[in-house]
């Protein structure tokens, strides 16, 4: 009897990119926003007052930590990864990256935002390991529409303490670093983004509701004068025919009189 040859063995699939459990946590609402209106820019256009929700997540675990920061607006959608930073902290090798990989895009731009998020990701992280070391990072040039974004980009970076280097002369190229995280600032531009909590909020709709009462009252009396004003005015026309026509009838009586 012939042995039967062993069955052929699959060969192993290609090990698929292992996906860290925090990467896909979404934050969860924590904030109100309100974005100061500002002068209308040349490059991002007008800037009215708007209200942003302020979300936050935090993890943490022996090995590592997680702040994740993101910033909505009512009827206004943006791409995934935008308007959102990440803070990784390595508590093995005591370092801090700021994320995402693709780098920090805030929509709308020119609103302080981003320095406002960098911030808030910094002073989370300099409580407990501002001994830690900041792992520096390639800014990419690719998602930036003109000179003056890159250059916001710089000064934000620069504001919050951050080096921005560029290796080549043509600034192809870009590179973000810090010594150690508490060199990074964490202060950001309170004319621009200002925090507002549960109460200022419900006081604010209050203010809001009562300049809207007020605003009525006055609108009322106005309508009542102009329909008053209206009441009048259709009197002074009626009289003023009146008399047009008594005159004229006056006119006709004379010639009347003077041509028999």
């Amino acid at each position: 009897m012939t042995e039967t040859p062993p069955e052929s063995v699959a060969p192993e699939q290609e090990a698929q990119p292992q996906v860290h459990p925090w990467a896909n946590l979404a934050p969860v609402p924590h904030r109100l926003l309100r974005l100061f209106p500002q002068p209308v820019d040349r490059a991002t256009g007008v800037r009215p007052l708007r209200f942003a929700q302020y979300s936050r997540l935090e993890r943490n675990s022996p090995k590592e930590s997680l702040l994740r920061l993101r910033v909505d607006l009512p009827g206004h959608s943006v791409r995934d990864g935008h308007n959102q930073l990440d803070v990784w902290v390595d508590h093995e090798q005591k370092e801090v990256r700021f994320g995402p990989d693709a780098g920090l895009q805030m929509d709308p731009p020119n609103r302080g935002l981003g320095r406002f998020l960098l911030a808030q990701g910094i002073d989370w992280a300099q409580g407990k390991w501002a001994h830690y070391q900041v792992q520096g990072g390639d800014l990419p040039n690719k998602n930036l529409l003109s000179e003056d974004a890159r250059l916001r980009r710089d000064h934000a970076l620069r504001g919050q303490g951050f080096e921005v280097v560029y290796p080549d002369e043509g600034q192809l190229k870009a590179h973000f670093d810090a010594p150690r995280l508490s060199n990074l600032l964490t202060d950001w531009n309170p004319e621009k983004v200002q925090v507002i909590d549960t109460l200022d909020a419900a006081s604010m709709l209050e203010q809001a509701d009562q300049q809207m009462r007020d605003q009525d009252a006055i609108l009322r009396k106005q309508e009542e004068r102009i329909t008053w004003l209206q009441r009048e005015d259709s009197g002074l026309r009626f009289t003023v025919t009146c008399l047009v026509a008594f005159a004229l009838f006056q006119a006709g009586l004379l010639i009347w009189i003077a041509t028999r």
